[in-house]
């Protein structure tokens, strides 16, 4: 739908109205009418909407996500720059954004640095909070209210279709934010937001997880993927392993700060011992068990998805594998082994039982026995 729109400032029966003028096109009538609950005026020849500057903000963000080019005349307040349909990216130009709130913007930042949270986090947590604040843009961080978080929700994070994730991280780094930075409390009850998904883990089976890990030639890539499988490894957990975390004499691996800043021990098998072994002789790692190019850092983690990646497309499996699994695959393996949830829920480094359980719902020990009344027909 691309079409040309014209946008201009009018004063309508008493008041300032936003219109909307275009050549005839029945799609954007529906649009405007659906998503402004606009009004159409003979008098003026275009639709409306009452001003407001947040009204004219979701105006142009959505007339972006449309790609309708919006013409804007008469514009007695400044607009924001629209945000484009990628929470994955979603900060954008800041450079519009008054001085006082980037300085606010870097101070949160800073707290989140002294409080020891996971780059990750702080990523997230800050891109979160720009991308609220540039919606904003034209209103001082200390007139925010509460009001306009639901309205957020409601004519950004909803009308766009954002993931549940994505709207729970958002929500909470504005509350955080405006705890810490503003010492003012949101009340993020008053938002709807949905329940989490139960998504059950994805695993594969053992013949699988057999021909991916024998897939590569290369000892390094094989040796990398069957230690995430053998030990249950998280990607982070296994390229920031050193070589005096591996404990050889008494068989287990020490993971060093790692989900949860909590340091913890997995068994090490024979098997994979000797594996270790035999890649040590051939690549000698001076620190890093896994060392990048550059002998100095540990190996990438895009890098490593890449090698997944290879071995999933020579064994042919037709699956969308990533790393994680490989580590569901461990759990559900060992679950399905005998072996008791708190030493799973131990080796995995889940903080909680709940979290480990959900293994057993993917599970075929106790599912394969049962007998489906089908089969007695």
């Amino acid at each position: 739908m691309i079409t040309e729109v014209v946008l201009e400032h009018v004063l309508h029966a008493g008041k300032k109205r936003i219109f909307l003028k275009f050549k005839y096109n029945s799609e954007v009538i529906s649009f405007v009418k659906t998503k402004f609950n606009a009004l159409w005026s003979n008098t003026h020849k275009g639709w409306y909407v009452n001003y407001t500057q947040e009204a004219e903000n979701r105006i142009k963000v959505l007339f972006e996500i449309k790609e309708i080019t919006l013409i804007v005349k008469n514009a007695s307040n400044p607009l924001v720059i629209p945000l484009k349909n990628n929470p994955a990216n979603p900060a954008g130009d800041l450079s519009h954004l008054p001085e006082d709130t980037l300085i606010k913007l870097t101070n949160f930042k800073s707290w989140l640095l002294s409080k020891r949270y996971s780059n990750s986090t702080i990523s997230t947590y800050t891109n979160a909070l720009k991308t609220f604040l540039r919606y904003y843009a034209f209103k001082p961080v200390s007139e925010i209210t509460n009001e306009d978080l639901i309205n957020f929700n409601t004519g950004y994070i909803l009308t766009n279709r954002f993931s549940a994730s994505f709207q729970n991280q958002v929500v909470n780094a504005i509350k955080l934010f405006f705890k810490t930075i503003e010492l003012k409390v949101m009340t993020v009850e008053t938002i709807h937001r949905p329940n989490r998904a139960k998504i059950l883990p994805n695993v594969l089976s053992k013949e699988e997880i057999k021909l991916i890990l024998n897939a590569h030639g290369n000892i390094k890539h094989k040796a990398m993927l069957s230690l995430i499988y053998s030990c249950g490894l998280r990607c982070g957990e296994l390229i920031n392993l050193k070589i005096l975390d591996i404990d050889s004499k008494r068989g287990l691996i020490m993971i060093r700060q790692a989900k949860g800043k909590k340091d913890r021990v997995v068994p090490l098998s024979h098997k994979i011992l000797i594996l270790l072994r035999n890649y040590f002789i051939a690549y000698k790692p001076k620190q890093w068990l896994f060392e990048g190019q550059n002998k100095n850092e540990a190996y990438n983690e895009s890098s490593l998805s890449v090698v997944l990646k290879q071995a999933v497309e020579k064994t042919g499996i037709q699956k969308p594998v990533t790393l994680h699994w490989l580590r569901h695959s461990y759990a559900t393996h060992l679950l399905e082994n005998g072996t008791d949830l708190r030493y799973i829920q131990e080796i995995l480094g889940h903080s909680r039982s709940t979290t480990t359980e959900i293994y057993t719902h993917v599970s075929n020990k106790s599912i394969q026995k049962v007998v489906s009344p089908f089969d007695s027909l």
